[in-house]
């Protein structure tokens, strides 16, 4: 851009490669951190990168973790024979802000798509498998998205885990969600009721 320095012009496309960010909202933020002294920017800059380095997958339920277990994982409070299977970190939460979960999770990182490419292999399926297999388990909630990638993985799932154990119970979110809706964005009344009125997959 035309009278901007060199600095300026790299700090705005970097911006711009956020999702969601436009020109003039990466304008915006250059803008701020330039009006702003430099311990904020310093702090920004220290963040993202103490994120990129501490932040990974938690062992059991590949949540977010900076140590080997997340911190749902840890809590001795939490019930371990109730996990409820997600596609992303997000989807978690949008459950732990309803307040009404006690139990744990399991992240499958996606959902079934073929046509993306995305099979059972390249999703945290064998991982919940074996999770299944340690007999600690007495319900998986499937809460999956309610679009079709989500109910294909849930029903995929659901003939998967009864092959392994047929005692345990496997529900499906009951959802009071818009079809073709994500869980990240229920409200959490509705996240509450979904969870109070799952059924068990015949």
């Amino acid at each position: 851009m035309p009278g901007w320095t060199a600095s300026m012009e790299s700090l705005v496309e970097a911006f711009r490669k956020l999702p969601g960010v436009g020109p003039r909202t990466a304008e915006r933020y250059a803008f701020y951190l330039l009006s702003q002294p430099v311990a904020v920017s310093k702090e920004l800059s220290e963040a993202i990168l103490r994120v990129k380095q501490t932040v990974g997958f938690c062992a059991t339920c590949f949540n977010l973790a900076d140590g080997e277990l997340c911190d749902i994982c840890k809590d001795p409070k939490r019930d371990s024979s109730l996990v409820t299977v997600v596609e992303d970190h997000r989807s978690i939460r949008a459950f732990e802000k309803s307040g009404g979960y006690k139990g744990v999770y399991h992240v499958l990182l996606g959902s079934l798509s073929p046509l993306d490419g995305i099979g059972p292999k390249e999703l945290r399926i064998p991982e919940l498998k074996a999770r299944l297999r340690t007999g600690t388990i007495r319900e998986i909630i499937l809460a999956t998205d309610s679009d079709m990638e989500g109910e294909s993985t849930a029903l995929y799932l659901a003939k998967e885990l009864r092959n392994i154990s047929s005692g345990v119970k496997i529900s499906r979110l009951a959802f009071g969600i818009p079809m073709g809706s994500s869980v990240e964005y229920a409200d959490q009344v509705t996240l509450t009721r979904a969870l109070e009125g799952r059924r068990t997959l015949s």
